[in-house]
């Protein structure tokens, strides 16, 4: 017998999540729907003899899909035969929005859902001024009402107990317009076995995917004839249940003095203010910015130098050979050209997580909303631009929940734009080498500079949305409607799982590609093609008789990198990238990013190992990679490769450039068109190119 189904249905920003983690003691995945780019999320849970699976919809104010996320929801809890369809719905709540709940509730109880109500974060009941009578709110909803803190834990075993309990037959709530039953008897002969309500539904949808397209036009056909809006039909229910609802709740729940509202509201009086409100969020950005440096400035140090000890360690230790020379100059020093970076992934990721959890970050999408309209943009693109600055390719997937298409293409376009994490690395290296790290009225210069790498990515971002948006034609236009949550302490449980995935997800994707492409540069720059090669310390001594040593060594080593096939690939680049101040191995660099953007430090890492010429004995100069970088020399400058120059070229390059072919393959499936993809991947090549170009030739 397969695993009972648990479905966990609500509006955004009722707890869900911190339900679901609860429910499944973190021992779940997140994954996409087969073929669609919806993050998934599934867990088990063990209980009462048997083993649940445990699936977290995603949030949802109605069953009128307006978005993919919503038309996930609608196709799970419609399609008896769909393999997540329920054995048990938990419609989850929260006090302060339980009407728009109960109706969510009642619309799944009327497909035929089975369902029960779970009414979260019990404990603000009496803090939002509310008193309810559960006995008739239970007798109303048909159903048992299970009353929870999900971050306390609070009722949690109890609603496991029930888990496994019948639910009766709903007497729904809807009664459908006599207007409509004509189209309504046509609508029934098509869904002989579907519940009155799941006939409205289909009636009162223009396009659902899980149906035939035969059926959808027998729809659209009876929708003609009785000259019917799909639109009309859903206000006609939204307005007519939220009336009826108000009336019967207004019996049994009560609401009195909203102390939380209450402070929420004084709260917003600042955050959201037309001036202050710019002034905090933006301050807020800058002081994260400073902490990125600040907090994690010791550790960094402490990895880096636990890495060069590790390979010096490890050389002096292992046997002279390819294999060696590939585990320690290969992969330990790819790996550890990421490994660094993890604290300052790690605050970054802790500071947005508090964002969300606290209600902030949507106050920051209401704040942007009347800027992004000028650019073409709707208020909700804010949540893919933010998430952008974790990782272009979810940022990305997570423009679908935006209903206008061309708002949608718009965002898809730009978000790219913004400075994701891959960028930090990079960014953090380059800062640090060419930024003094001096303080500036009391603020570190460095801390600054990286702000401005951020601010820089939204310009971007909202020059090219300001371009495309004279190109791109509007089908029909849209407005920002959703809901400001009230501010409530982070779950700190829900932040540390938050970090953790995001962090570690980061290092373990990251770190494949990275050991991959490290073990291709260590073989391209452990072979030569020729003589010049494997015969290097003959044209050496050739040209420099008097070489000895320690000298001799460094010289044959130099000569044979620039002499393998990843030294070739090199300088057959270098005419292209001289330009903008860089040599041959910074080329390799820029190269192999294209594969992921944090793979330009690894690769620095690899190349600079290969053909090392950084003094280890010298008590000021630590076998590290940013020492590595320090003392190399750019041979057609003969200045320091990393001055302040090439450092800014570098860092515009990767302000602007395409951040990588993952990013790229995401954007071609998301638009469906090679055509919006190839002038994306083009237009930010070519102004990163252009932007580079002019800082090196103006600052050299």
């Amino acid at each position: 017998m397969a695993n009972p189904t648990i479905i966990l249905l609500g509006n955004p920003n009722v707890g869900k999540t911190s339900l679901f983690n609860r429910l499944t003691k973190l021992n779940q995945k997140v994954g996409n729907y087969p073929g669609i780019t919806v993050e998934k999320r599934e867990g088990t849970l063990s209980a009462n003899g048997k083993k649940y699976h445990i699936v977290d919809l995603p949030g949802t104010y109605t069953l009128f899909p307006s978005s993919l996320d919503e038309e996930i929801v609608f196709n799970v809890l419609s399609d008896k035969n769909n393999p997540l369809y329920p054995d048990l719905t938990l419609v989850v709540a929260e006090p302060s929005t339980i009407k728009r709940s109960i109706i969510l509730y009642q619309q799944a109880r009327e497909l035929g859902v089975p369902a029960v109500f779970v009414l979260n974060m019990i404990d603000e009941l009496e803090e939002k001024g509310m008193q309810i009578d559960f006995n008739k709110l239970e007798a109303y909803l048909q159903a048992k009402v299970y009353k929870t803190n999900a971050r306390t834990g609070k009722g949690i075993d109890e609603l496991i107990k029930g888990l496994d309990q019948k639910v009766g037959h709903y007497f729904g709530n809807y009664q459908i317009p006599d207007a409509y039953q004509a189209a309504m008897d046509e609508a029934r002969a098509l869904f002989p076995l579907a519940t009155e309500y799941l006939t409205w539904q289909y009636l009162a949808q223009e396009h659902i995917s899980n149906l035939p397209k035969e059926t959808q036009d027998k729809l659209a056909n009876i929708r003609n004839r009785y000259g019917l809006n799909a639109h009309d039909l859903q206000k006609q229910e939204s307005l007519t249940r939220h009336d009826k609802t108000s009336g019967d709740l207004d019996s049994f729940i009560l609401k009195t003095e909203n102390h939380k509202l209450d402070s929420t509201n004084k709260i917003d009086r600042f955050l959201l203010h037309p001036v202050f409100g710019y002034i905090i969020f933006f301050g807020l950005l800058f002081l994260i910015f400073q902490a990125i440096y600040s907090w994690s400035g010791p550790l960094m140090d402490w990895i880096d130098g636990a890495f060069g000890d590790l390979t010096a360690y490890l050389d002096d230790k292992l046997p002279d050979g390819p294999l060696s020379s590939l585990f320690i100059y290969g992969i330990v020093a790819g790996i550890g050209g990421i490994v660094i970076f993890v604290p300052q992934i790690v605050i970054l990721f802790l500071f947005l997580s508090i964002m969300e959890e606290s209600g902030y970050m949507s106050r920051v999408v209401f704040l942007m909303d009347r800027w992004l309209k000028p650019f073409g943009l709707n208020g909700k693109s804010v949540i893919p631009l933010m998430s952008g600055v974790a990782c272009a390719i979810p940022a990305v997937m997570s423009a679908r929940n935006i209903e206008n298409p061309k708002e949608r293409l718009l965002t898809m376009l730009v978000t790219p734009f913004m400075t994701c994490s891959a960028r930090l690395p990079i960014y953090i290296v380059i800062i640090g080498l060419v930024i003094p790290d001096e303080k500036f009225l009391g603020f570190n210069m460095q801390g600054i500079a990286l702000f401005a790498m951020y601010i820089l990515g939204i310009i971007g971002a909202l020059f090219s949305a300001l371009i495309l948006n004279k190109i791109i034609k509007s089908v029909r236009s849209s407005f920002l409607i959703f809901e400001l949550p009230t501010y409530k302490m982070p779950d700190w449980k829900n932040v540390a799982t938050n970090v953790w995935d995001k962090a570690s997800g980061f290092l373990v994707d990251a770190g494949k590609i990275i050991l991959l492409i490290s073990i291709v540069l260590w073989v391209l720059g452990n072979f030569g093609p020729n003589d010049k090669f494997y015969k290097a310390e003959d044209y050496v001594v050739q040209t420099s008789p008097n070489l000895e040593g320690d000298e001799l060594a460094k010289a044959v080593s130099s000569y044979q990198l620039e002499h393998s096939f990843l030294g070739y690939i090199g300088m057959g680049i270098e005419p292209i990238v001289r330009p903008l101040g860089y040599d041959w191995k910074m080329g390799i660099g820029l190269i192999s990013s294209f594969a992921a953007r944090e793979v330009f430090v690894g690769t620095m890492a690899v190349v600079y190992s290969l053909g090392d010429d950084v003094d280890i004995e010298d008590d000021d100069q630590k076998n590290t990679l940013l020492s590595k970088m320090r003392s190399e020399i750019n041979a057609n400058t003969g200045q320091p490769a990393y001055n302040m120059a090439s450092g800014i070229s570098l860092l515009l390059f990767y302000a602007f450039a395409m951040q990588c072919m993952a990013t790229i393959a995401v954007v071609r499936k998301e638009t469906g068109s090679w055509r919006w993809t190839l002038i994306q991947t083009l237009f930010m090549t070519g102004l990163a190119y252009l932007a580079a170009l002019i800082a090196y030739q103006t600052l050299k």
